[in-house]
């Protein structure tokens, strides 16, 4: 299939795809079209606008930028915040329904983490996409100087080293797709995730560089991004084809190794962990196919029926058929797509055309897969997210609704450390700042904490300091307070920290079960008993570490969430 050279953000203009030199279709859902508009915008934003700056940035009307963004929020994809319209968590399960039916990221992100730690530097797992490169993996090294590409970012083939490499597969129409884009383009403004080429492309620079790669095996970028960043790249090819399916890259900077250092010194490494990463291809075991989401028609009638003409259905149901995609389900027929989202067949068709015309889904015969484009919306801003970004808008719910000061902590050694904190106004009020760590063992959070972890493992500062005449300093009393924690499944302190404090908090999970933080309330004694705590405030604070963990399972599943 022809190359369709153009940016994330510019694929929709005024609405409509510039990418394509075909009309509109006329089978195809024009709010459909508009609403990923909004979300493409939204994405090269950073993840943050205005419905007046989404306004000017789509060319839509007013009162269709807000009935879209009502019907994205109503579906978890966006929030609104003021003044704002903001990505939520919830949306990169577009992405992860293209990155699980990709299967790459879960097959070999091990082989690529277990590379960079050897190497102490940071490895990525790319695709190609039309005429440019996107990340679908990165283990990134933690440094001044580091990488800031993002799951989802795409970059230009020319300028990075896996480019040359996808390159040698390209046909002559991709090529002069490519040259036609480079000529409209010649500064790369179409790919903000780089910054803008300062000196024209050398002619037939990128040529020699793909016809090299094709008789070496590999490909090095020498500061083609920008100054001081290099790269070499190696193909990772599917056994039973022997095509290019991703490139495994060793990105450094020149303080560390100049391009030629890389391939006399790491490039031996990269390319045994490629051979690695070729076998377990090899080795795959077939897939059994997930279950797909179920009643998804049904909710968007029922959201229609509740909110009336602010939800666009035809909106939502569009964008329930990329989810119809995953893991064993990479290509779907019209009738398998249908029958995963319950939507009827004509309806599946109509979104299913709309995604082939905008570039988010490709058909081959009677079966249609999603494309590396699917990233696009949305997954490079939320992909950094961490748990305190995750988690800071329920927690303003929840101190709206109990009217009390709320905290996020995590444990650290024997303490509890704040990472996030919402307080409410009043003339007495707790007043920590984030940081703050203090004793896990007298604290609700730290008793949460320490309540996950295995008896001979609790991080205990023997003896145990009387903060106040209530604190347990028993270390066998506290043991068994901890067993009940555990079962209970929450921890209430009782001016055991501080006299007049007394708090109550829950667990939050991550995808594997793993308690990676606690979620707590705290209060002057004097405004509720502990029944109203555990009565008024207990159920709320459960249901919001509920909707923290829907949205880290979902930004975690090809993410690593940082619990601070």
């Amino acid at each position: 299939m022809p190359a369709k050279p153009t940016t994330d953000a510019d694929a929709v203009s005024r609405a409509v795809p510039a990418d394509s030199s075909a009309a509109v279709p006329a089978e195809a859902v024009t709010p459909l079209v508009r609403g990923i508009a909004v979300l493409l915008r939204l994405t090269e934003a950073g993840g943050t606008l205005s419905p007046s700056g989404l306004e000017r940035a789509t060319g839509l009307a007013r009162s269709t930028v807000d009935r879209i963004a009502a019907t994205l929020a109503r579906m978890g994809y966006v929030r609104l915040d003021g003044r704002d319209v903001v990505l939520a968590p919830r949306l990169m399960e577009l992405g992860n329904a293209y990155l699980s039916a990709l299967r790459l990221p879960a097959l070999l992100d091990a082989r690529a983490d277990a590379l960079a730690d050897e190497l102490d530097e940071s490895v990525s797992l790319a695709v190609a996409d039309r005429d440019g490169i996107r990340f679908i993996h990165q283990a990134t090294r933690r440094r001044a100087m580091s990488l800031s590409f993002r799951i989802g970012d795409l970059l230009p083939a020319e300028r990075t080293a896996p480019g040359p490499l996808f390159a040698t597969e390209w046909t002559t129409q991709e090529w002069r797709a490519w040259r036609a884009h480079r000529a409209a383009d010649p500064e790369n403004g179409d790919f903000p995730a780089v910054p803008p080429r300062r000196h024209a492309l050398p002619a037939g620079e990128f040529e020699q560089r793909t016809a090299a790669a094709a008789a070496d095996g590999w490909a090095l970028d020498d500061q083609l991004i920008e100054p001081g960043l290099v790269a070499v790249s190696v193909p990772v090819r599917d056994p039973r084809t022997d095509r290019i399916v991703c490139a495994a890259t060793v990105v450094s900077h020149t303080s560390r190794h100049t391009a030629a250092g890389l391939r006399d010194t790491l490039l031996p490494r990269l390319r045994a962990a490629v051979r690695a990463m070729q076998d377990d291809l090899r080795e795959m075991p077939p897939v059994r196919p997930a279950a797909a989401p179920t009643g998804l028609a049904a909710w968007t009638g029922a959201s229609k029926q509740e909110l009336g003409r602010e939800f666009v259905e035809s909106l939502a149901r569009g964008l329930t058929v990329l989810t119809s995609f995953g893991e064993g389900r990479a290509e779907l027929t019209l009738t398998e797509v249908a029958q995963a989202t319950g939507l009827a067949r004509a309806t599946a068709r109509r979104a299913l055309i709309t995604y082939e015309h905008l570039g988010l889904v490709r058909a081959s015969g009677r079966v249609f897969a999603p494309t590396p484009r699917v990233l696009a919306l949305g997954f490079p801003p939320l992909s950094r997210l961490s748990l305190p970004e995750i988690a800071a808008p329920h927690m303003a719910e929840l101190a709206g609704r109990v009217h009390e000061s709320t905290s996020l902590a995590v444990l650290s050694g024997p303490d509890i450390q704040y990472t996030a904190r919402v307080a409410t106004s009043r003339v007495m009020s707790v007043n920590i700042t984030l940081g703050t760590r203090l004793p896990a063992y007298a604290t609700s959070m730290g008793r949460v904490l320490l309540a996950d972890l295995p008896a001979a493992g609790r991080p205990l500062p023997l003896p145990l300091r009387a903060f106040t005449p209530h604190t347990v300093t028993d270390p066998d009393a506290l043991a068994r307070l901890l067993d009940g924690v555990r079962a209970r499944g929450h921890a209430l302190v009782d001016e055991e920290l501080e006299e007049g404090l007394r708090s109550i908090a829950v667990p939050v999970h991550d995808r594997t079960g793993r308690v990676v933080a606690a979620l707590n309330v705290a209060l002057h004694a004097a405004r509720r008993t502990v029944g109203e705590c555990e009565r008024d405030i207990l159920p709320a604070l459960r249901a919001t570490a509920d909707r923290i963990e829907g949205d880290l399972r979902v930004a975690g599943r090809f993410t690593r969430v940082p619990a601070s």
